[in-house]
């Protein structure tokens, strides 16, 4: 996959490899454990920014998902749909 398919992306959020990472990452725990993080529920990273994201990595991705789905920005993550875990 080359940068120009990730360009919408890129510019939002700022890293292409950062969104790859982020677009292959899976939830490791709780009722959505093994879903891919930017296929999570809205209603799920609501709840879960309410709680309190985790701490390290995980919980930056996760605010990261949160901050797109909260804004309404969900066509980002498209071309990251297309990224083979």
């Amino acid at each position: 996959m080359n940068d120009d398919t990730l360009q919408p992306c890129t510019e939002a959020a700022g890293n292409a490899d950062e969104l790859i990472i982020l677009a292959t990452t899976r939830m490791p725990y709780g009722v959505h454990k093994g879903k891919l993080l930017i296929d999570l529920p809205e209603h799920y990273v609501v709840w879960l920014a309410g709680e309190g994201f985790p701490a390290g990595k995980l919980g930056e991705m996760l605010r990261t998902v949160y901050d797109i789905k909260a804004n309404g920005l969900e066509y980002l993550f498209e071309p990251l749909r297309k990224i083979k875990p």
